[in-house]
């Protein structure tokens, strides 16, 4: 009997050694994101997908779940990634705000003052500042891996009239979601924030439940609401609409240093496919909303900087009643400074 086993032992461990060694290496890294195959989301993944797959010549396997097929909301889907459930899921700060609330870091109004610094910020030491407190707060199990982009830039739209300074914003009823820091800024500048469910905007606009909102111009299209009414746009980029990425600690861990190095490399070019996509696809988002009869405005210089000011105690909220608020935006204020001197070194080496 004892032959019998051994024999038959002897036969499975040499079949088993016969397969190919991908067939008993392949990593699966389930991904997710709660968005469409038209999103920025859905174009970072095929990257990723494509580039982890071919540099680690088959050894990881990327699956794709885009929308609601493993979990519905940002708290679902993080509680997926620290069982281990799933392996990469992408949220927005406010889907990520309620399990990490620092993230909200992200919506502090005119910090970044365009691509190039919001770029330099996001790959730089500020990123793992964040990395290792949401590690701390997690017990290690939910690694932040890169923040990308998800719609380009949040600024002010309205039904009523132009906005060119932060006086034009009195009265006027502004979209948020439920959320402090959105209510915080819409009330600094001085007007009064109504929280709406996403799905229920349009008929808000039309009804005049809201007068305004705060989003990118691809969301503003995609959602057709200057149908709505929604007919003025100024471009304050008082936020950064960042992409986080999140992935299983211990998943990630579990990969020889090779295979964790494609697959921060994959993550590179995930996040430089999630920063360009928005930039091509507002083009023709702010041409149709033009030829509909929709006004853009482009605050000078000065009147950015009321914005700013007039903004200014939306800083000093978010240290007061934020958990890690003081550590993550001294990280960002240093980021964005560091930023800023680089490229202005550049600018003058460039420019003459």
């Amino acid at each position: 009997m004892l032959k019998h086993l051994l024999t038959a032992a002897t036969i499975s461990a040499v079949s088993v050694a016969a397969l190919p060694a991908a067939a008993q290496d392949t990593i699966t890294l389930r991904a997710t994101a709660n968005s469409n195959e038209n999103d920025e989301d859905y174009d970072g993944l095929i990257v990723f997908k494509d580039y982890v797959e071919a540099a680690s010549n088959g050894a990881i396997e990327v699956e794709l779940f885009i929308g609601t097929q493993l979990c519905s909301t940002g708290a679902e889907c993080l509680e997926g990634v620290s069982e281990g459930s799933i392996d990469i899921y992408i949220s927005t700060s406010g889907g990520a705000a309620g399990i990490f609330p620092y993230v909200q870091v992200l919506d502090l109004p005119y910090l970044m003052a365009n691509d190039r610094v919001a770029e330099h910020v996001l790959q730089g030491d500020f990123v793992r500042t964040m990395r290792d407190m949401a590690l701390e707060d997690s017990g290690d199990t939910i690694r932040l891996m890169t923040i990308g982009n998800t719609g380009g830039w949040r600024n002010f739209a309205n039904t009523q009239r132009r906005i060119q300074t932060p006086e034009d914003m009195e009265g006027l009823k502004i979209r948020t979601v439920v959320a402090d820091l959105p209510q915080e800024l819409v009330r600094a500048l001085g007007a009064s924030p109504t929280p709406i469910p996403w799905p229920e905007l349009f008929t808000s606009f039309q009804t005049g439940v809201v007068d305004g909102s705060k989003n990118g111009i691809t969301d503003i299209m995609g959602m057709k609401f200057p149908d709505a009414g929604l007919q003025y746009i100024t471009l304050d980029g008082h936020a950064y609409m960042g992409a986080l990425w999140w992935m299983n600690n211990e998943k990630f861990l579990s990969m020889d240093e090779a295979n964790r190095r494609v697959v921060m490399d994959g993550f590179y070019a995930l996040q430089q496919a999630t920063f360009a996509a928005p930039k091509r696809n507002s083009i023709q988002a702010y041409a149709e909303f033009v030829e509909g009869g929709g006004d853009i405005y482009v605050p000078t210089p000065e009147e950015k900087a009321m914005f700013a000011e007039a903004a200014a105690p939306v800083q000093d909220w978010f240290r007061e009643n934020v958990d890690g608020g003081d550590r993550i935006l001294d990280a960002m204020i240093a980021a964005v400074d560091e930023a800023e001197a680089e490229l202005g070194a550049a600018y003058e080496a460039d420019l003459q």
